[in-house]
């Protein structure tokens, strides 16, 4: 598809090598062992450890999750900038990714990392961050 708007062209993730296994019903820790590339089990590891209170444990994962995102990104054709749209189902691990470190950094207390995360996710996907940081 040809860009008409001459920014950079919107980057789509191919699928996460954990959705199946996940969409089975596999747990986030049995899918991460198995695939440790599969960005959405980490980041889905990240959000139950956040909302269990574990902020180490939540931001660990989150952290994983995101470099794990880069590398994939990268190979998507990603160049450090452009839109990683939430229609599209296999970006969502990515974007999940986001909104965990932006949750995990400021129960740290690092509010700039936590902003810096929260502008990259606004930044990639406007309707992801809406749908996860509301």
């Amino acid at each position: 598809m040809q860009n008409l708007l001459d920014g950079p062209p919107e980057t789509l993730l191919p699928v996460d090598s954990g959705a199946h296994a996940l969409g089975a019903g596999s747990h986030e820790r049995d899918v991460a062992a198995a695939h440790p590339d599969s960005v959405l089990a980490w980041a889905m590891l990240a959000e139950e450890a956040l909302a269990s209170g574990e902020t180490i444990e939540g931001y660990a994962f989150a952290r994983t999750a995101y470099h794990r995102s880069l590398d994939a990104l990268r190979r998507g054709g990603w160049r450090g900038q452009g839109p990683v749209p939430w229609s599209h189902e296999p970006n969502r691990g990515f974007l999940r990714s986001l909104a965990a470190l932006a949750t995990a950094s400021e129960a740290l207390g690092d509010a700039a990392e936590a902003e810096r995360c929260r502008t990259f996710l606004r930044d990639s996907s406007a309707e992801g961050a809406e749908a996860l940081l509301g």
